[in-house]
């Protein structure tokens, strides 16, 4: 009895396209299929997969609780909507990262009427949870570009 790992079933593991599952929870308007699962991969503390959403198509309010979010938008245009009254408001495109982190209200939608928008999501957790919320919204949202400490905005 060896205490090596056995590294071949429980080392890398490539999850094709072709075995992606559909059976998690959806959304209407969007489609989503799980590929790194504890159950498909063996993953303990991540979840990623697909999410596909539908022309027009736009979630409700809601948040992960205490579950962060990354989503990497793959094609298509995607308009997030967060805060207490989804007041705030900003946009990505192809090749941008969206982070989502524990409890804030958001909302997302896909910004473009004619063509889907396609994306990566990476949670911190493999449970689904998604509470779902009933709040009052504002109409115009504030337009919100990210400044940080390393991408400073523009000099006044």
């Amino acid at each position: 009895m060896s205490d090596t790992p056995d590294w071949k079933y429980h080392g890398v593991r490539v999850v094709k396209s072709t075995e992606l599952d559909l059976n998690t929870a959806q959304t209407p308007g969007m489609n989503r299929a799980a590929a790194i699962t504890h159950a498909r991969a063996g993953a303990e503390k991540l979840w990623a997969g697909t999410v596909v959403i539908h022309p027009k198509a736009k979630t409700g309010a809601h948040h992960h609780g205490p579950v962060e979010s990354v989503i990497y938008v793959v094609s298509g245009r995607a308009r997030m909507r967060w805060g207490e009254k989804l007041e705030f408001t900003a946009e990505a495109g192809p090749g941008d990262f969206i982070f989502v982190p524990p409890y804030v209200p958001h909302q997302e939608i896909n910004a473009n009427d004619n063509s889907a928008l396609s994306c990566v999501l990476v949670r911190s957790g493999q449970d689904p949870v998604v509470v779902n919320l009933d709040i009052p919204v504002v109409e115009q949202p504030e337009e919100v570009h990210w400044i940080d400490n390393i991408h400073p905005g523009p000099i006044a």
